[in-house]
């Protein structure tokens, strides 16, 4: 009998060391898997908080003051004492790249209505040959995080005194994390154009004005050569359509081009005209196009000439049409 029982606390025994060595198996040193989530997500917000704490105007500041590597948003102050936060590129060619501005088409069938941001909101009209002039004046607008769903301009666009410029395509409504990589187009300038125009677009475009009539296609503003950090001179030129392909070269970054009918427009990224169609690959505007009034004004000109049909023609690109455009400088 007495043996009996002893066998039986030996089973219980055994029984029980098993199942206290199996529980460790549902751990992660010796954590619950949830319990590392929260412990890896407060690190994540005591890292985010720690970036409040730098004082800098620029993501160059930030990278070579503070010894920062890591992409991702930061803030920066301006010279007046704002506080604002914009996603820092501090990988690219160096790093150091601070977002400025997003141009987004929220609707391309949308032309010059509420929105765009970067022509006009206020239709197309000759009255109002500047629209809404944001390209050369200091209001701001949207966030960065949400810089491909929505245009975005923040202080540092007027207030960095900047030396080159980057651009990324990254398609609509990306989240942050991945910008980078979803990018079918980035690249960067390297030879310090900005200096000779103030140190940004907002002094750029105010030598350059982006208005309707303010030159011919003659008068268009400096083309800058690019070096390229994804894609290449051939996949920038099918990013555009087939007949503006036969009016630029690929491989530069060119401000305020003007076309036939003496519209201006902002930036023709990735080209430089040596046409004048520029309204079908060249993006921002003033306040009037003149030709098939209203088809050709917008953020995005005239970029669905053709709505994509079998017959390209003079349409960009379904994947130029869906992504946002990212001002960077440096």
């Amino acid at each position: 009998m007495i043996y009996n029982i002893l066998s039986f606390l030996v089973v219980v025994v055994l029984v029980s060391n098993e199942s206290s060595t199996a529980a460790p198996s549902h751990k992660v040193n010796g954590e619950l898997p949830q319990t590392n989530a929260i412990v890896s997500e407060e690190r994540t917000l005591e890292k985010l908080s720690n970036r409040s704490r730098y004082v800098a105007r620029s993501c160059k500041e930030i990278r070579e003051r503070y010894n920062q590597r890591e992409d991702g948003l930061y803030y920066l102050t301006t010279a007046n004492g704002m506080v604002y936060q914009t996603f820092c590129d501090m990988t690219t060619a160096g790093g150091g790249w601070t977002l400025v501005a997003s141009v987004h088409e929220n609707s391309v069938y949308g032309k010059c209505t509420l929105g765009d941001r970067w022509s006009s909101q206020q239709g197309n009209n000759a009255n109002l040959p500047d629209g809404d002039g944001n390209w050369s004046n200091r209001n701001t607008f949207g966030t960065a995080e949400g810089a491909t769903s929505d245009d975005f301009k923040n202080p540092g666009y007027y207030d960095i005194h900047a030396e080159d410029m980057s651009v990324w395509h990254v398609p609509n409504n990306f989240p942050l994390d991945h910008w980078n990589l979803a990018a079918i187009l980035r690249y960067h300038t390297n030879n310090r154009f900005l200096r000779l125009y103030g140190g940004n677009l907002l002094q750029l475009f105010k030598q350059h004005p982006v208005r309707y009539n303010i030159g011919s296609c003659s008068n268009r503003g400096p083309a800058v050569p690019i070096v390229y950090d994804h894609g290449d001179r051939e996949s920038t030129r099918m990013l555009y359509g087939p007949h503006p392909r036969a009016e630029f070269e690929p491989g530069f970054i060119t401000f305020r081009p003007i076309n036939n009918e003496r519209a201006a427009m902002a930036i023709c990224s990735g080209v430089k005209p040596t046409g004048c169609h520029t309204e079908h690959y060249c993006i921002g505007g003033g306040g009037y196009f003149p030709e098939a009034n209203p088809n050709q004004c917008g953020d995005f000109p005239s970029f669905d000439w053709d709505r994509l049909g079998m017959d390209q023609g003079w349409s960009s690109s379904k994947e130029m049409l869906e992504a946002a455009v990212l001002l960077f400088y440096r």
